[in-house]
Formats: structure tokens, sequence, C-alpha cells
């Protein structure tokens, strides 16, 4: 089942494009990882195909009216301020809006609970998110996300400012929720945790897809030597490959 289809997605920027006639699927059941180096395009990709930007081309995300298309997909930008007190659960809590009708249901409680145990965050309910350092806040963001129990969860860098383990624990929620149906898209910057937990990847490159695929297709030699201009160490541990990024090519 697709879950997001982009057709011809192109983003223009005083006269430049930012993105160059993007066509992909998001099916049930996919992590797919959304790779490439700083000013590619990836959050202008995510934006557009929510319809948060102006674009040309068609997204079946955008096409959808506000309500509907809050239940179809959540996402998790990069910016992660929290401008008033407010406490975790009552944080994460906001992700069941697009639910609620005129009380908080069971469903919800349930939602939220589920989301906060999954991202190691039971002992935090009653915290001030103001108060939480940048990491804790960041896998509250996650839980909010999570609490929208949408078929399709866009995510811009979700281990950004992670310490190694939560960026590996966070990485096995998405490949949990796409292993019970979910499809997830989320931009990727760590190669490695892109490669091991991923089962698919997007390579962007100015503005254009070049490479759609699996990782061990997608994150060849000839790619991260184009695209990223490094070379890298690869071998194989329990759970999948590994990525070392070794030096620079260019």
């Amino acid at each position: 089942m697709s879950l997001l289809i982009l057709n011809d997605l192109a983003v223009n920027r005083g006269g430049k494009p930012v993105l160059d006639r993007i066509s992909l699927r998001i099916e049930a059941g996919e992590f797919v990882g959304l790779i490439g180096p700083n000013g590619a395009g990836k959050t202008t990709l995510l934006r557009a195909a929510l319809g948060l930007l102006p674009f040309e081309g068609r997204s079946s995300l955008a096409d959808l009216p506000v309500r509907a298309r809050a239940r179809a997909a959540a996402y998790l930008p990069q910016s992660r301020d929290v401008a008033w007190p407010v406490t975790v659960t009552d944080l994460v809590r906001l992700g069941r809006l697009p639910h609620l009708a005129a009380r908080e249901t069971e469903a919800d409680r349930v939602a939220v609970t589920r989301s906060l145990e999954r991202m190691g965050l039971l002992t935090f309910q009653d915290r001030n998110a103001q108060a939480l350092s940048g990491g804790e806040l960041a896998r509250v963001m996650i839980a909010r996300v999570l609490a929208q129990d949408t078929p399709l969860i866009l995510a811009d860098e979700p281990a950004a400012g992670l310490d190694p383990e939560n960026q590996i624990r966070s990485m096995q929620v998405f490949a949990a929720l796409a292993a019970e149906g979910h499809g997830i898209l989320a931009s990727v910057h760590d190669l490695g945790l892109a490669a091991r937990h991923c089962t698919r990847l997007l390579l962007l490159h100015q503005g254009r897809l070049i490479a759609d695929g699996p990782p061990e297709t997608v994150l060849s030699d000839a790619h991260l030597a184009q695209v990223f201009g490094i070379r890298v160490h690869r071998g194989q541990a329990d759970g999948g490959p590994v990525i070392l990024p070794l030096d620079v090519v260019r």
C-alpha cells in the first residue's frame, strides 16, 4: 500500500531549482532513509511532500485536507524548541490532536503512554519539558510523533543530538514500527545507522534523486565518492553491515 506518492516534485527558490522533478513512492512496511550532503534538498523534500511550502508536481499527502493529512502522516521537524512550560506528558499528548474529540479517550491515553514507553521516557512524565537536555527533548519530540499514530512518519534528522545509545534505540523504534506496517521516511546523516536499520535508501544530490534502492546498492563506493567525497571501511556485524567513513577523496 502506497502511503506517499510524489510525481515530478520540484521546488524553486530565487529562480534556482532546489528539488528537480522527484518521483517516488513510500510503501507500508518500509523504513526509508533519505541521505545526502548538506544542502542536497532533504528537508525541502519532506516539507514539500507535506504541502508546507510551494512546489510544482504532485504529492499525495498535500492533496489531502489538513485534518486528513494529520491523520495520514506525522512530521518530526529539525526544530525542537518548546516555547512554554509544559510537562513531558502534555507535550507528547499534543500528538493526539488530530484524533481528539470532545474529550480525551482511553485510546488517547494508551497511545501517549505507549509512546513514552517506546522512547524510555516513562520516568520523565511529570518533568518540565523546558528543563530537559537537548537529547532528552529530542526523544520527547519523537514520542509526540509516535503518539500521533499515523500510517506514515516523516522525520527530519531524528537522531540528531542523541547520544550513541539513543541514536541506535531510536532507529530500532522506527524499524519496529515499519515491521508493524507503518511507513517511515527519515533523513539520516549517519551512513552507518542508515545502512544497518533502513530497508531502503534514497540518495539526493544537488536536488536530484540519483539512487533509490537497498542500502548495499545505494551506498556503493562510486556513490559515496561522487556525492559525499569520502571513502569508507566496510564490514559485517550482528544485525547488519558496518560502514565507517575513513577519508575524503576530493
